[in-house]
């Protein structure tokens, strides 16, 4: 089969590769989309975690091409989409439901073989049937699990005032979150003018300035989220917060890098300070939120690429030219 490998950092082909075989409780899935994330980046660049060669993409879906024995959910031609996160459900972490921190946490598209590529191993308890959701929508499975663990962790409560920072797909889908979880008003920040008017579309308000003229009024909001992981950024989710309020980090910061916070406006605003990461058992609420039409993520595709475009479009999504949101690869040419 095809499947694209990243042998070394910044540079990826496309291989032919032996066909892998299901083993016993595992599901091979034919691979119809597979979003890129900023984590392939990292992994692309030689910044974070991942061994080489690999094989990247972890936000797949598809169908079901074959089963190992024992598998009893699935059968070939089922429509589905993959949780790349695998736990051990045996270590301390995972006894005590934190699974996103198991002691011997794997990954497909991370520390196992990703969904870059035509076909794709997962054990059973990772898979989760689409329905009819299309697939490039179904490839948000694994992006919006994330999203619903950070707001959950957040606690967003009925009528709150939200600024989140950055529009790109995955503050889409946080502001997309929050709408849902009842915000009553909903901010955006961004310089892409593009992206803010997406941003707009898809039901926030939105401002292209951080200064407080014309800008993001300080001490309004009841939860900041930022979803750009830029330190300069983070620094000044403070400023935002209202007394009382709570901020949540969700954007991946890169790896070695460090904030600086004013110590006293913590204190004197008694701030909660949050992050977020992966997503702990949230895959099933994903499928029903796309299913339902709650959460519409059909226009923050803006281009469906084959396997050889990969390093075009992670150059894309880092200059952020041509419109660029959210890029699904075909490696099945579906």
């Amino acid at each position: 089969m095809r499947s694209l490998l990243i042998d070394r950092p910044g540079h990826a082909a496309v291989r032919d590769v032996a066909r892998p075989a299901p083993g016993p409780g595992e599901v091979l899935v034919e691979v119809a989309a597979c979003g890129i994330c900023g984590t392939d980046i990292h992994i692309f660049r030689g910044e974070y975690l991942g061994t080489y060669p690999i094989t990247p993409g972890h936000e797949l879906a598809g169908t079901v091409a074959a089963t190992g024995s024992g598998v009893q959910r699935f059968r070939p031609g089922d429509r589905v989409a993959v949780e790349p996160n695998i736990a051990c459900n045996s270590c301390p972490a995972c006894l005590a439901n934190r699974q996103n921190f198991c002691e011997n946490w794997k990954a497909i598209g991370v520390t196992l073989p990703g969904g870059m590529a035509e076909l794709v191993l997962a054990p059973e308890n990772a898979v989760f049937s689409i329905g009819s959701l299309p697939f490039r929508a179904a490839a948000f499975v694994e992006p919006l699990s994330c999203v619903l663990h950070g707001m959950q962790r957040a606690d967003p409560r009925p009528a709150d005032r939200i600024l989140v920072v950055g529009a790109g797909p995955i503050g889409i889908l946080l502001m997309k979150t929050a709408l849902v979880m009842g915000a009553s008003s909903l901010l955006v920040v961004d310089r892409n003018r593009e992206r803010l008017a997406r941003a707009k579309l898809e039901g926030g308000a939105v401002v292209d300035t951080l200064d407080e003229t014309g800008g993001i009024p300080a001490e309004r909001f009841d939860l900041v989220v930022d979803a750009t992981g830029v330190p300069a950024l983070m620094e000044q989710t403070t400023r935002w917060a209202r007394p009382g309020g709570r901020i949540l980090l969700f954007g991946v910061p890169p790896a070695q890098s460090r904030i600086s916070l004013d110590a006293f406006p913590i204190f004197r605003k008694g701030l909660t300070l949050l992050s977020s990461y992966t997503s702990v058992r949230n895959s099933l609420q994903a499928v029903r939120l796309l299913e339902s039409g709650r959460i519409d993520v059909s226009a923050l595709v803006s281009h469906e690429l084959p396997l050889e475009e990969f390093a075009a479009a992670v150059e894309m999504i880092e200059s952020g030219s041509e419109g660029v949101m959210k890029v699904i690869l075909h490696p099945s040419g579906s």
